[in-house]
């Protein structure tokens, strides 16, 4: 009988990596993807993708989506509070472990696996130590499509922004930035792939730029 575990989901390749992973394994099973959002604005936190989207995607791997609404601004003490209340109406269906998709940055993990301590879970980490050109390779070999919805201004060209993550882009990224984006250089939204029922159709908007730093380009299904 398959153990049953919870996804960290924030609608990313990384975390649709993730996901592909532990479809592999024969002990566990995935069938809740948690997604933070703005309660503001219904986006995906980081990413700045309409929450809709996410639905669709849920939608498309038969999943059930649990979803965390944060404040704007929010702290740290404030997400680990509206994620504990989250957890324990999970720990009372028996999943005590959380998935997440990170590869290398230590202090993440370190404060996800305290969190997740302090309440007695535990979080499984299926990309971690994966060389991320290894990582971003094996993506677009298995035919997942996906957008750059968000980047980095200081970190990566702002030119990136609503392209297609593709072996053009990778051929195209400057030396310093890690093809996964790993250390927040950008971020991805999934439309569609072999885990997926079916594609998402979706139309790039306007950009934005907030902060005088993170350039956004708004997303929506059609």
């Amino acid at each position: 009988m398959k153990r049953r575990v919870a996804l960290s989901w924030s609608g990313g390749k990384d975390s649709v990596m993730a996901f592909h992973t532990l479809a592999k394994k024969e002990n566990l099973q995935a069938d809740t993807l948690l997604t933070t959002y703005n309660e503001s604005n219904n986006r995906v936190s980081m990413h700045g993708v309409r929450l809709e989207l996410i639905e669709k995607q849920a939608e498309r791997l038969g999943a059930r989506l649990l979803k965390i609404p944060l404040p704007p601004d929010c702290s740290n003490e404030t997400y680990s509070e509206r994620m504990r209340k989250a957890l324990r109406a999970l720990e009372a269906e028996g999943v005590r472990e959380i998935v997440f998709g990170d590869i290398f940055l230590e202090d993440v993990r370190r404060f996800r696996e305290e969190n997740l301590a302090s309440i007695n879970f535990r979080g499984i980490f299926p990309l971690w130590g994966r060389d991320t050109w290894d990582l971003a390779r094996e993506f677009l070999k298995l035919g997942f499509k996906a957008i750059i919805c968000c980047v980095d201004t200081q970190q990566a060209p702002a030119g990136i922004i609503g392209l297609e993550y593709s072996w053009e882009l990778l051929d195209r990224l400057p030396s310093g930035v890690d093809p996964c984006g790993e250390r927040g250089e950008f971020h991805t939204f999934v439309y569609g792939g072999p885990i997926f029922s079916e594609p998402i159709p979706v139309k790039r908007g306007e950009t934005v730029l907030r902060e005088n730093r993170f350039l956004f380009i708004d997303l929506f299904p059609y």
